[in-house]
């Protein structure tokens, strides 16, 4: 065991963020902690880097444990290089030596680590990169460090794909422990070991499961059908205990003192179970569509567009109409910004034409927060004359526009400027909103929005009948919505694809290509697919010769398949005894039953993966 917190609670300005949060954290994982704005997920990060100190509860870390914290926003100092600044990140450990002379060895240990992130100058200014390669910079810094455990806020907020897929191999091979918050569901299903939830909905303000985030997502479903099926059984327990009441003294007299007791326990539990079941609030998202009926909204025909001396695209043509979205694929500095500026006219191309309808509609969500004045209420924000706003026909008060998108009445007269980054996207949304659109250009529209804010701005696109583009790093919602990808290499080429699966199949086809290459010695060829490392393809490895299993392996191998068919069988039975009811309602047992669970889910991947070993043994290279 690295650490394990006990009642942990936390309060912000009067408003509890978490109570009786317990957790333990052990060698090896990898834990993806998350949960709604608010819930107070930094906040539990930096108690437990030992930043802050926690209202109630203690944390217990073992000796001599060497934390690195990497949080959402650096403090670089923009005039130093980045040699020197990964150089102070990795003496920046908690528990650690910070600050300690380095030796040539740590040196070039530094060096192979700015390499491995893509770092070809040590000697560059920070001022000179971008928010991506800040990022990595300060991931680079925490590995750097050598921790035992590494806590990571929001690690893929700005990396482009090839970033996220850097980061998800290096946390993968990474020796530490790393607890991580991010709203990426793929980073989750292909990183994380465990997933927690903090929320308000669950008995001890958590949840957890072992495994990605499918696994996550099906476990705490089951959980939260139980713990509703333990309401509607108590509420009928509670319907007939309040009957029994309303009856006069006289017909209770006879009755059994302790079952008034018993009933306002009853009552306490049910009121207790309405409040965490209540359904979690969710962003009201609804784009407004113009009702234009034209079958062709855009057409762009050979389009080419060069900044600096250096080609972004060339030859590239699309066609927009109802019904389409268009995911727009590439490295930061690509030019997909630069493609949505042609396409809404704000900037013109150097060769082709931009067609479009007449009166054409385009309404565009920024990334950047600059058309925000931080100086001005929510209030003006949201509506800036007056206090009603006009929806799809119907005017709404203030108080009610804004309960739509999770703000609260006392936030109204609040700057923006104290917004968080997720508050701040949700005011851009609400905007946008008002603007009825033939075509909605979503620029980066996920950066700092929570899960389920991230699952209702899906369904919206959905279910909008204009055309969207879509610029996002969230594979999960380009994998949902978009009909058409379209990868920008940043050298010139554009190529398109009909799924994010056959996006990642081409980059896989490609590194496998590469290999082959680097084997042979045959000449290389221009890329025509996606770099493999925008997509985290795995790099081939060498086949192990073939070998006869030992007399153990073969007796280990020829039992396998009972022994995991047992181990199944005891997940089977625990999460049958977890689904019960009384078990939901039973706390101290619900505690040991999901720890024991944790344990033989821990136990089935273990044997599957040593099934895959001794398989791979017998049978020797394949193909």
């Amino acid at each position: 065991m690295l650490l394990r917190t006990a009642n942990l609670g936390r309060s912000f300005s009067h408003r509890g963020l978490f109570a009786h949060v317990a957790l333990t954290i052990d060698a090896g994982e990898r834990i993806g902690l998350i949960g709604p704005n608010g819930s107070g997920k930094s906040t539990l990060l930096r108690l437990i880097a030992g930043m802050d100190d926690p209202d109630e509860g203690e944390i217990m870390r073992r000796r001599g444990l060497r934390i690195a914290f990497v949080p959402q926003q650096d403090d670089f100092d923009p005039q130093a290089s980045v040699g020197e600044t990964l150089a102070r990140l990795a003496g920046e450990v908690a528990g650690g030596t910070s600050g300690a002379a380095r030796t040539p060895a740590d040196q070039a240990a530094l060096a192979a680590v700015l390499q491995q992130a893509g770092f070809t100058d040590p000697s560059a200014q920070v001022g000179s990169l971008s928010g991506g390669w800040r990022k990595r910079l300060a991931i680079a810094g925490g590995l750097a460090a050598a921790p035992d455990l590494l806590l990571l806020d929001e690690p893929t907020n700005h990396l482009d794909l090839e970033g996220i897929a850097w980061l998800e191999d290096r946390i993968r091979r990474a020796p530490c422990t790393s607890l991580f918050v991010t709203h990426d569901r793929f980073f989750l299903e292909r990183v994380a070991t465990r997933i927690i939830e903090l929320s308000h909905q669950y008995p001890t303000g958590t949840f957890e499961a072992r495994g990605g985030y499918d696994e996550f997502l099906r476990r705490r479903d089951e959980f939260l059908a139980g713990q509703q099926r333990e309401r509607d059984a108590l509420a009928n327990r509670v319907r007939e205990d309040i009957a029994w009441l309303r009856q006069g003294a006289q017909a209770r007299r006879t009755k059994a003192k302790s079952r008034i007791q018993d009933a306002g326990d009853r009552m306490d539990r049910l009121s207790q179970l309405r409040d965490r079941t209540r359904e979690t609030s969710r962003a009201g998202i609804d784009f407004q569509a113009s009702g234009r009926r034209s079958r062709k909204l855009l057409r762009a025909t050979d389009l080419a567009k060069s900044l600096g001396g250096r080609t972004l695209f060339r030859n590239l043509s699309l066609e927009l109409g109802p019904g389409d979205r268009l995911g727009l694929l590439g490295a930061n500095g690509s030019g997909k910004t630069t493609l949505i500026r042609i396409l809404t006219g704000a900037l013109a191309p150097d060769e082709g034409a931009v067609e479009r309808a007449e009166a054409l509609r385009l309404v565009t969500f920024t990334q950047y927060r600059e058309s925000l004045d931080p100086d001005r209420t929510l209030h003006e924000s949201l509506v800036p004359v007056g206090d009603t706003v006009h929806f799809q026909g119907r005017a709404m008060h203030i108080t009610t526009w804004a309960k739509r998108f999770l703000f609260r009445p006392e936030q109204l007269q609040s700057p923006v400027g104290q917004l968080s980054g997720g508050e701040q996207a949700r005011v851009l949304i609400a905007r946008l909103m008002l603007e009825p659109a033939d075509v909605l250009i979503l620029d980066e529209p996920t950066n700092d929005l929570d899960i389920p804010t991230l699952e209702v701005l899906e369904q919206s696109i959905e279910a909008f009948p204009g055309a969207v583009v879509l610029v996002t790093h969230d594979r999960f919602m380009l994998e949902r919505l978009a009909t058409e990808l379209l990868w920008l290499d940043g050298r010139g080429g554009t190529h398109g694809f009909a799924s994010f699966d056959q996006f990642e199949a081409a980059a896989a086809a490609r590194a496998e290509r590469r290999d082959t290459t680097a084997r042979t010695g045959s000449p290389r060829t221009q890329p025509t697919e996606p770099p493999a490392g925008a997509l985290g393809a795995a790099t081939a490895t060498a086949a192990r010769p073939r070998r006869r299993l030992s007399n153990r392996e073969q007796r280990e191998w020829d039992g396998m398949e009972s022994v995991i068919e047992q181990a199944e069988r005891r997940v089977g039975a625990l999460e049958h005894a977890l689904a019960d009811p009384a078990t939901a309602g039973d706390h101290v047992r619900s505690h040991a039953l999901y720890e024991e669970l944790s344990r033989a889910q821990a136990e089935v991947a273990r044997l599957y993966t040593r099934w895959a070993e001794l398989e791979s043994l017998q049978r020797g290279p394949s193909g």
